[in-house]
């Protein structure tokens, strides 16, 4: 499917692996010319160096921490007029309820509520004025379904998801799509690291820890970065117009619930 957006310019945070990777790589495919950021810059570079190769697109390379107001404004810059935001941003730290003090929370909020909220405050007015615009927030399937040991990122991407659910219905008539990706367990290095600290805790192998994890989503399997980032070239395309404000689970069926 042509996605018609061959030639629009995408500012993909946090995409030198993992699932914004697989965004930063499917918006490629399609023609996007692409602002990758992370903090590493080895790895960044590296990443961009294949987007170019396979893919024949205009790449600029940010590194810096986008939880900062230095890192904010040095990409703010680099990404002036861009078409399209693909928001994402690690989640803090698992813990229990009586873990956690309000710099825990302040944190949270900085890194998975208030900074995609700068950038799209930053990048929607010239979406606006141009009258198209996407924006894809890449959440947690924790918005619909709280996972307990990760209350900080609970909390902090539940109030992302209100933030959106209002605003998207205020931008949606000047052509800016605003919607929300929120992924169960993929194949990534966050992955990686669960397993490892469950196989570490339960004295069992990292592949019984992943086998055990697997069993427990009905598509036996964890999600692939390719598939996310299909996903989220969709709904930045031609075609996702009319999908205002929603919530999308990519999770196997991982979460029980009917709607």
């Amino acid at each position: 499917m042509d996605l018609g957006i061959r030639g629009k310019r995408a500012l993909v945070c946090a995409s030198s692996k993992g699932l914004g990777l697989g965004c930063a790589e499917a918006l490629a495919e399609a023609g996007v010319d692409l602002v990758m950021n992370a903090r590493g810059a080895e790895a960044l570079e590296a990443a961009a160096a294949d987007i170019r190769a396979r893919f024949g697109v205009d790449v600029v390379t940010v590194a810096c921490d986008v939880t900062t107001a230095e890192g904010q404004e040095k990409l703010l810059s680099a990404a002036e007029g861009v078409d399209i935001l693909v928001n994402n941003a690690g989640g803090p730290p698992p813990g229990l309820w009586s873990d956690w003090e309000r710099d825990d929370f302040i944190a949270a909020l900085d890194a998975n509520m208030l900074t995609p909220i700068t950038l799209m405050k930053a990048m929607m007015p010239g979406m606006i004025e141009k009258g198209w615009g996407r924006v894809v927030n890449i959440t947690s399937q924790s918005v619909k379904a709280p996972i307990a040991v990760l209350g900080l990122s609970n909390s902090a991407r539940a109030g992302l998801t209100g933030y959106v659910a209002g605003t998207a219905r205020q931008v949606a008539e000047h052509g800016v799509i605003i919607n929300n990706i929120l992924p169960g367990i993929h194949d990534t290095d966050r992955a990686l690291s669960l397993d490892t600290g469950v196989s570490q805790q339960q004295g069992i192998d990292l592949t019984q820890a992943r086998a055990n994890r697997e069993a427990t989503i009905p598509a036996r399997r964890y999600g692939t970065r390719q598939e996310f980032g299909a996903t989220c070239a969709f709904l930045c395309s031609q075609h996702a117009g009319f999908i205002v404000g929603q919530n999308i689970l990519l999770d196997g069926g991982a979460t029980n619930a009917t709607l």
